[in-house]
């Protein structure tokens, strides 16, 4: 486990699933109170405490827990840590509430789509209604010392979806809305399982792009400088791949095929091709649940060629 200071008063805990090392980030925001930004999944939750303890974070000391979303890398762990956060409020998303407080659909869908992956992860313990803050557009968190977090409902990965302004540095925790950041290559690549919904995505970068950040806080993985540029070139990732999966249906091509087509025409995902290709998660769910994604809503919903960052 390794800890890192990213910003003033942030730091990044490396939460190392089964060991796999920048993979999933949690955020520690220490004010005069203290806020944990994503939880990770059930299996990492000790090495969040650990990374805790090793900041001198006091248990009761932490007032908010907030989550981008309830996947089970995002916020699976939430349950199994606020037995052990006595004072803590949950920060989610109107529509992921229910699953924080009864999670076993989460359990059984995650199952069903993740496989074995969701099994390393864990199987997630509910939090506490009375502890869950349903977040609305515009929130703002003050944890105190100038730290304060404003929510901001970010769709498209996931229709329960949130990121998080934090004014101070005038950083975005980003969750899954800008993709996954490769940091050892510096590239960008689409997290787009299904139901994916492009033209709200989109939507959503250009939220976060008209904000002017300064930097990213990837939850997979870590910090990024250039933010307009990375969230304008995601922008553009997204719709090359929605034109390569239009074309690919027009010629009658199956998943794989596209899939392959993508490889060869984007810059980023050559840069990391091995890296992505060897990796336990990201070989199954960047290859193939993301292609698939962008490929169904192709076919449902038609190609965004049309759209324009402003």
């Amino acid at each position: 486990m390794k800890i890192t200071h990213v910003g003033e008063h942030i730091h990044l805990i490396d939460l190392e699933p089964v060991g796999i090392k920048n993979f999933i980030a949690s955020y520690v925001l220490k004010g005069k109170h203290v806020a944990i930004v994503e939880t990770g999944p059930v299996s990492t939750v000790q090495n969040l405490l650990s990374g805790l303890k090793e900041l001198n974070v006091k248990p009761e000391d932490v007032a908010y827990v907030a989550v981008s979303h309830i996947h089970l890398d995002h916020g699976g762990g939430a349950g199994t840590l606020f037995k052990c956060l006595p004072k803590a409020e949950l920060v989610v998303h109107q529509r992921g509430a229910p699953h924080i407080a009864n999670p076993e659909r989460l359990w059984t869908q995650s199952r069903e789509a993740l496989g074995s992956i969701a099994e390393m992860y864990g199987k997630p313990e509910p939090v506490q209604e009375e502890r869950i803050i349903v977040a609305t557009e515009g929130m703002t968190f003050d944890i105190g010392n100038g730290v304060k977090l404003k929510v901001m409902e970010t769709l498209g990965h996931a229709s329960h979806h949130l990121a998080y302004y934090e004014t101070l540095n005038q950083g975005i925790f980003v969750g899954d809305t800008a993709g996954i950041y490769l940091n050892k290559f510096d590239v960008v690549v689409p997290t787009t399982p299904s139901p994916f919904r492009m033209d709200i995505a989109l939507a959503s970068l250009e939220k976060l792009i008209n904000l002017k950040p300064k930097v990213l806080y990837y939850s997979h993985f870590g910090k990024a400088h250039d933010a307009v540029e990375k969230l304008q070139a995601y922008a553009n990732q997204l719709k090359l791949w929605a034109e390569i999966a239009k074309q690919g249906i027009e010629k009658g091509e199956n998943l794989r095929a596209i899939g392959k087509i993508i490889l060869e025409s984007d810059m980023a995902l050559q840069k990391a091709a091995e890296y992505i290709k060897n990796h336990p998660v990201y070989s199954k769910k960047v290859l193939n649940q993301s292609v698939e994604g962008v490929l169904k809503y192709v076919e449902k919903f038609g190609n965004v060629s049309d759209f324009r960052l402003q």
